[in-house]
């Protein structure tokens, strides 16, 4: 294969892998499948107004710097599904990220990187309340 065949193929290798990280709905889903991680990490956020649709983009588009950061495999964003109303359906936050890592100390790894210490200074006076849930595949 010559040489710009293999840049051009890594090229769409690399934008794949992009492309699964911001799929959003059945796409993610099939995405985050496909992910050998072990550790997933999902955070509901509750912004202080929480009819905003500019914190609510402004929170989004620091969620997206996180990015960036090596260690994650996948990154979801969402926003609450507009689906049947239940009972067991919590639907009250406005912004969620779902990650994967490979394992804990990747996990640990991105909790002090500077740029997710920077998205914390820069988006933290935008939520009110924070809920972490982080899983361990079985």
């Amino acid at each position: 294969m010559d040489a710009g065949r293999r840049e051009m193929m890594a090229m769409v290798a690399i934008g794949g892998a992009g492309i699964a990280g911001a799929l959003s709905g059945g796409e993610a889903q099939a995405a985050a499948a496909t992910v050998p991680a072990k550790v997933v990490h999902h955070v509901f956020f509750w912004l202080n107004d929480p009819a905003s649709i500019k914190d609510r983009d402004r929170l989004i588009a620091g969620l997206r710097t996180l990015a960036a950061i090596p260690v994650i495999r996948a990154l979801h964003i969402g926003v609450p599904a507009d689906t049947e109303a239940r009972d067991v359906v919590d639907g009250s936050w406005q912004v969620s990220e779902l990650m994967f890592f490979d394992n804990v100390a990747d996990q640990k790894a991105y909790q002090d990187h500077p740029i997710h210490k920077a998205f914390v200074a820069e988006c933290e006076k935008l939520w009110r309340k924070v809920v972490v849930y982080d899983t361990l595949r079985v």
